[in-house]
């Protein structure tokens, strides 16, 4: 099997592909041959280690997954120190999880073939393009991590072993059909109801308050009454987008550009090629590659004398097919000849690379295709307006993040530096700040020492790609105990619908009392709304709680219950008649049927790994301990 191709798979797609093998391998420990130093492991499980490089190594990868799929709203829990020490934890968990289980895999003795590995190699849809195994992918991936075929094959035999357990523990368990049955009778019940709403708002206006009363309530409830402490921020914000605006870029650059780029604006000729490799550089190999193309010579089939001869195996398969390939890709040696190749059915003669030697045959071409400048004119101008800003941006944000820690008693100096000007926020509590300011990192910025308690400019803060900020406090005012006087207003609204919230319950006590006792209200203007039905899903979800959480009426005879709905208001609910669906026919292989299986199958590996990490000695490194 052809072991390496060129480097120069720094393509977007190769990156992906990159990103896709490391994360699904950053948990099975795949990378570790790198680690090195002496540091003491992240955790011991056993007589196993999992090193500190190896926990950050799959932290970085599951931080850049989480980036590319949750943007920017993952980018601000990033800034919460106690959300970071939680996400890193949690890997390090799934990390210790996996080798549980491996060691129990190898405890029970499960194995895996070579063929399983090879089939499941050739299945990665990281692998594969128009439905099938691409080699060069494949390569590719394997010369970016530095690592082996028999290395990368190794990790797969791992983790399949580690899958096979898995698959046996959450296959094991099984649901009875009477199960299913009563699952299906509590899931798909409904209950009919009717209500009665007391608005608090309107009992509250009914209660009397007097100022005594008032003020017996501000003191008993002081601490509700406080103003906090009230920032007043400046700062400096620098954006790329912002300094985009700023860019002119003229026609000659513009041109420029698509010259020196024009594959990025146009397919580049692509060759479909085959080849038959003999590895090795030897007079050995020599010979057979010469043996191999004599018989080509003399007629035999390119694609069989590939299945016979090849040691690329993978190929092989194929007659030797390595699908499309483009320029800067594969060995130089190999891309030069096969690129020599003028017509379709051609065949090199013998070609030396870094892999053995190739016999190559040219199977078909896909011409080059430029889009005119004209096309992408606007294209290129955003681009370059992009990148020149984003030079400003590195370049304008180390100047403010050093002017304003050498000019530390004021952001005018800074501001200056970059053109821009110092802006001001409103005054606002911390924990009550909104906008730009509710930022995780600015509120820590805003909270840290230096910036709190000495009135110096904050660090530079990054907030994302190409948005930074400095900050300080232009004014503060302190906490503040507010007054009766102050507050009297906001103590009679509070106190009345409290009042108000319990003369409503009162009420809807006594309602219930009467309609247990005859069955209907009698001697006031509440009476109940039309029937309505419920299911355990439903908008009304205090009363639909209630209603599920009720008896079922006996008889005739209701039953009752009080609850509050979102407003706050109060609700006395009479359920009438609990609907039990006629259960149907539920196949093994139901929706509801797989949720169960999945249910019990997570548990089984719950309680699996709860199990094993109850025999084995699972230890954390003092700084990684939750």
């Amino acid at each position: 099997m052809m072991e390496r191709i060129r480097e120069g798979t720094n393509s977007l797609a190769v990156k992906i592909i990159l990103s896709l093998i490391i994360f699904s391998f950053a948990f099975a420990g795949v990378g570790s041959y790198l680690a090195g130093g002496s540091n003491p492991p992240a955790a011991t499980v056993g007589d196993k280690e999992i090193s500190r490089a190896e926990l950050d190594r799959a932290y970085q990868n599951e931080r850049a997954r989480m980036q590319q799929q949750a943007g920017e709203q993952f980018n601000q829990l990033l800034g919460n120190p106690e959300y970071v020490k939680r996400f890193r934890q949690n890997i390090l968990d799934r990390m210790i999880n996996d080798l549980l289980l491996e060691q129990a895999a190898s405890e029970l003795g499960l194995r895996v073939s070579d063929a399983q590995v090879k089939a499941a190699i050739r299945a990665m849809p990281q692998f594969r393009q128009g439905g099938q195994f691409n080699n060069d992918r494949y390569q590719a991936a394997l010369r970016q991590t530095g690592m082996s075929a028999d290395e990368f094959a190794n990790y797969m035999r791992t983790d399949l072993m580690r899958q096979q357990l898995v698959n046996g523990l959450q296959g094991s368990g099984f649901v009875l059909p009477s199960e299913l049955e009563n699952l299906y009778r509590l899931e798909a019940q409904s209950r009919q109801v009717r209500t009665i709403t007391l608005p608090v708002a309107d009992f509250a206006e009914q209660v009397s308050l007097t100022d005594d009363e008032l003020e017996a309530y501000y003191q008993a409830n002081r601490d509700d009454y406080i103003q906090p402490r009230m920032v007043k921020v400046a700062y400096v914000e620098l954006t790329g987008e912002g300094l985009a605006n700023e860019v002119q870029v003229s026609d000659e650059a513009i041109a420029t550009y698509y010259q020196e780029n024009q594959s990025q604006y146009g397919s580049q000729e692509r060759r479909k090629v085959s080849h038959i490799l003999i590895e090795g550089t030897g007079d050995e190999a020599k010979a057979k590659a010469q043996q191999a193309l004599e018989r080509l010579n003399q007629g035999a089939a390119f694609a069989a004398l590939a299945k016979e001869m090849s040691d690329d195996t993978f190929s092989a398969e194929q007659g030797g097919s390595l699908d499309w390939i483009e320029p800067d890709v594969m060995d130089p040696a190999f891309e030069n000849a096969a690129y020599a190749l003028s017509e379709k059915g051609d065949v090199s003669g013998l070609v030396q690379s870094d892999f053995g030697y190739h016999i190559i045959r040219l199977d078909d071409i896909d011409p080059a295709d430029v889009t005119p400048l004209a096309e992408v004119k606007d294209d290129i101008r955003a681009e370059l307006q992009q990148a020149r800003a984003a030079d400003r941006f590195y370049a304008q944000s180390t100047t403010l993040a050093e002017v304003a820690f050498e000019e530390a008693n004021g952001l005018e100096p800074a501001a200056d530096a970059v053109n821009s000007k110092v802006q001001y926020t409103d005054y606002f509590a911390l924990d009550a700040a909104t906008g730009l300011m509710a930022r995780p990192q600015i509120q820590q910025a805003l909270d840290s020492y230096d910036v709190r308690e000495n009135g110096l400019n904050s660090e530079l803060i990054e907030l994302s790609g190409e948005h930074a900020i400095v900050v300080r406090l232009d004014d503060v005012k302190p906490e503040k105990q507010l007054s009766f006087a102050e507050v009297k207003d906001q103590v009679r609204e509070t106190l009345a619908a409290e009042k108000g919230q319990e003369q409503a319950k009162e009420t809807a006590g006594d309602l219930i009392a009467q309609l247990e006792e005859s069955g209907e209200v009698t001697g006031s203007d509440y009476t109940f709304s039309a029937p309505i039905t419920l299911n355990r899903v439903s908008q009304q979800q205090a009363v639909a709680e209630l209603a599920f959480s009720l008896p079922q009426p006996a008889s005739d005879n209701a039953s009752y219950g009080v609850t509050q709905n979102r407003q706050g208001d109060v609700v006395v609910v009479a359920l009438d008649k609990v609907m039990v669906p006629e259960v149907p026919d539920i196949s093994p292989q139901s929706q509801m049927a797989a949720r169960v299986q999945r249910a019990m199958s997570n548990m089984s590996l719950s309680a699996t790994l709860q199990a094993l990490r109850e025999e084995v000695d699972v230890t954390y490194a003092e700084s990684d301990t939750q």
